[in-house]
């Protein structure tokens, strides 16, 4: 289910789904790097006003999902107009600010991405633009990565399945509101 903060921007309504935190696995693979499974946590939060702020770590996971070292991390803020047309502003820790443009799908919590504009520091790697792709399937969190570089064209490089995150706080906070329940939960049902 997806919840909207009382709080929430009113322009950030569509994008709600994403609120939370998230944690999950995926795979990486691009020519020149190396091949594995990382997981990911990711958190999309709000302060009320009209973005949301976003932030990811990725680490490399051995063979019994164990982390072995990271592997990227990124920030950005994410935006949404009344059209649905959706900006990011993202830096990542390989020295790279991206500016990307896309727009929330009609009817379904799906959001296409593609790079703008691409700055780079001269320690960071090739890249020169990508692709994503964000859905909201099943109460959980999908994404899959598109990259390309001066000697490799646009192609996919990372692909993740994220679960939300609930903290003990927020379990507290649930069995609050659903107030007085009656103590053979049999009633519950009537």
């Amino acid at each position: 289910m997806i919840e909207i903060p009382s709080d929430l921007h009113p322009d950030l309504v569509p994008l709600a789904f994403l609120l939370g935190n998230w944690a999950g696995a995926g795979v990486s693979d691009f020519p020149g790097a190396e091949q594995c499974n990382f997981g990911q946590e990711v958190s999309f939060s709000h302060d009320g006003r009209d973005f949301l702020e976003y932030t990811s770590h990725t680490w490399v996971l051995d063979s019994e999902g164990k982390k072995v070292k990271p592997l990227e991390s990124e920030s950005g803020y994410w935006r949404i107009d009344k059209d649905r047309k959706v900006e990011v502003v993202m830096v990542r820790d390989q020295g790279v600010i991206e500016i990307w443009y896309g727009e929330l799908a009609d009817r379904k919590p799906q959001i296409d991405l593609v790079t703008d504009a691409v700055a780079r520091t001269a320690a960071s790697g090739p890249y020169s633009g990508g692709k994503r792709l964000y859905g909201y399937v099943k109460s959980d969190l999908m994404w899959v990565g598109e990259k390309a570089t001066p000697e490799v064209e646009l192609r996919p490089y990372m692909s993740a399945h994220l679960k939300k995150v609930v903290t003990p706080e927020e379990v507290e906070a649930m069995a609050k509101s659903l107030g007085d329940l009656p103590d053979d939960g049999i009633a519950f049902f009537k």
